[in-house]
């Protein structure tokens, strides 16, 4: 169940990954609360960003956290420890099949089908871990929603690096419009899908800050290197895709994003 991570597992990256979560916090979590007593398992949790909203929005839940990268885990425990130093969490360097018969009352999962070579395995073997009546929740982007003003092909170009650059590695970066057929095929019941989406201008000076700059274009920017060295684009060609799209950060620049969010029952 591994996986190549394609943006990397950098500082930059787990700046890019607190500034996602902090911004859209209300807009992927909202309508997303368990029990306390409630088992939840968080799969992929990362460095732990959407782990302080579980544990915030939801407090007094069993919650376990696994994730397969150690390094990723250790900097999610210091997190939480941080920003939630009263929640409780079961932390496990695990990937899925490492979870025998355990059963949960619910299952969260957030941006990590997009980086499996087979998301529909992935969703099968977490409904397994479900009680009868379990839900589970999982959120997704899709770089294809990415529209922008001011128009740049150039700018396109470099979107188009790491849609490329993920499906080469196994993943599927416009994952999010699947979402409804993966679960239903997964064998999941009451399927219900809905996007979620981002829009920012001037007039929204935190989304423009906080997504469009620190979300969307850090994560472009991530997969320069693997871009330029894949031969993808030049140095020149890349500086000028990135330089157009910096445009929509700017006055008179628009940017619009959809997250998918869907939410099935065993």
């Amino acid at each position: 169940m591994g996986t190549d991570y394609v943006h990397g597992y950098t500082p930059a990256e787990t700046r890019r990954l607190t500034d996602q979560a902090g911004t859209l916090a209300d807009l992927l979590h909202g309508g997303t609360t368990y029990r306390p007593g409630s088992r939840v398992l968080e799969a992929g949790c990362g460095v732990g960003a959407q782990t302080v909203q579980l544990v915030t929005r939801s407090p007094g839940i069993e919650l376990t956290s696994i994730d397969i990268s150690e390094e990723s885990l250790g900097q999610a425990k210091a997190r939480v420890a941080e920003q939630a130093p009263h929640a409780t969490v079961d932390w496990r360097h695990a990937d899925l099949r490492e979870l025998g018969d355990e059963k949960f009352d619910h299952v969260f999962v957030c941006f990590v089908l997009e980086h499996l070579a087979d998301p529909g395995d992935a969703l099968v073997r977490l409904r397994n871990l479900l009680k009868p009546g379990g839900t589970i929740t999982v959120i997704e982007g899709d770089h294809g929603s990415a529209f922008f003003h001011p128009r740049s092909t150039r700018a396109q170009a470099v979107i188009d690096c790491l849609v490329d650059l993920q499906a080469a590695a196994g993943g599927d970066a416009l994952i999010g419009r699947r979402l409804q057929p993966l679960l239903e095929q997964a064998g999941y019941d009451d399927v219900q899908v809905g996007p979620r989406t981002v829009y920012a201008d001037q007039n929204l000076p935190h989304l423009v800050d906080g997504f469009t700059r620190k979300t969307f274009i850090a994560m472009v920017e991530s997969v320069r290197d693997r871009a330029i060295a894949a031969g993808l684009r030049t140095e020149a060609e890349w500086a000028a895709g990135t330089r157009d799209l910096d445009q929509a950060a700017e006055p008179g620049g628009t940017f619009h994003y959809t997250f998918f969010k869907g939410v099935g029952r065993t």
